[in-house]
């Protein structure tokens, strides 16, 4: 009870720090985390599917870009305001992933992986070839009617609420049934099936929460940015990084996918600012010795208290 105390209010002081430094950053830093609050968000969208279920979605972009799109075309096309078409893009995406998720998720391990693949790369060839997207020369979105320091913190605290927002509804789902079943089909899904849970339901279920939190983001990137294409907002290397970073902060944690975010998009802003020419070479390399080293997870590193032996131990089983 009291580690959980400390816990809260570790949260309410980091929460607090989080609201008020905006307003003694420099424009620089607040576009640095606003950046983290998006992987962070992408992160913790995703972990909601891979952390508790055990799926890897390599695809999730997909919704990533679906929102982005959506967003940019209600506002364009049919004259929505920012928020309604924000929702409604983050809508869409949920109804997408709730209607394909049904076939494809009745696929597993890599062959479900696989399939968000092709999924991903087939919306990206219809975003390139529409109209209505304006295919390949992209689309540019209204400009945000904010003076340029009010704009940075409107967009600061809309993904810090969508980080917010996706990370509650995670914490909620771990102690849902939601939850329990999602852990008992990463266990064992045959076994699942054998006391009654409708599997293919609550992944279908999960798959669809996770892609209205990532259409959330891509819609608050694409108002963020000015402009968006295909290439940009489709791109499989965004699922890549958010990947890692769920799988170095703890997959199936709640904490875990934000404090890989927070590193990830940190080490690659210095390692860019040090090692220009070679610096995913320097950010592949850390990311590797990190994964050797801590397989399951900054949040495990933790709860063995730094342990040199436990980091050790890891070595020594990677070798066996």
């Amino acid at each position: 009870m009291i580690e959980r105390r400390k816990n809260i209010l570790l949260f309410g002081i980091l929460i607090l720090v989080l609201i008020l430094f905006p307003f003694l950053a420099s424009n620089y830093w607040i576009r640095l985390f606003t950046g983290i609050f998006m992987y962070g968000t992408l992160a913790q969208a995703t972990n909601i599917l891979m952390g508790f279920s055990g799926l890897v979605p390599f695809g999730n972009v997909v919704f990533f870009g679906i929102g982005a799109y959506f967003t940019g075309i209600a506002m364009l096309s049919l004259g929505f305001p920012f928020f309604i078409a924000l929702v409604l893009g983050a809508s869409a995406c949920f109804v997408f992933a709730f209607v394909v998720g049904h076939p494809v998720l009745k696929l597993k391990g890599h062959y479900f992986a696989i399939a968000t693949m092709g999924i991903s790369e087939a919306i990206k060839q219809i975003a390139t070839n529409v109209k209505i997207t304006r295919g390949g020369m992209g689309l540019n979105l209204p400009l945000v009617p904010l003076e340029v320091n009010t704009s940075y913190l409107f967009f600061y605290f809309l993904m810090f609420s969508a980080m917010i927002l996706v990370t509650i509804a995670a914490f909620w789902i771990s102690k849902n049934r939601i939850g329990y079943a999602l852990r008992a089909i990463m266990s064992n899904e045959d076994g699942a099936k054998s006391i009654g849970i409708n599997t293919l339901h609550y992944k279908v279920l999960a798959w669809a929460i996770s892609a209205f939190f990532t259409g959330l983001a891509g819609g608050i990137f694409a108002y963020w940015y000015g402009y968006i294409d295909p290439p940009s907002v489709f791109d499989i290397g965004i699922s890549v990084r958010f990947i890692i970073m769920i799988l170095l902060g703890g997959a199936g944690t709640i904490v875990g996918p934000l404090l890989g975010a927070s590193f990830i998009e940190l080490l690659s802003e210095t390692v860019w600012s040090q090692f220009l020419f070679i610096h995913l070479g320097v950010l592949g390399a850390i990311i590797v010795l990190v994964v050797i080293f801590m397989p399951k997870g900054f949040l495990w590193f933790y709860r063995q208290k730094f342990s040199l032996e436990a980091l050790l131990e890891n070595v020594r089983k990677g070798k066996l």
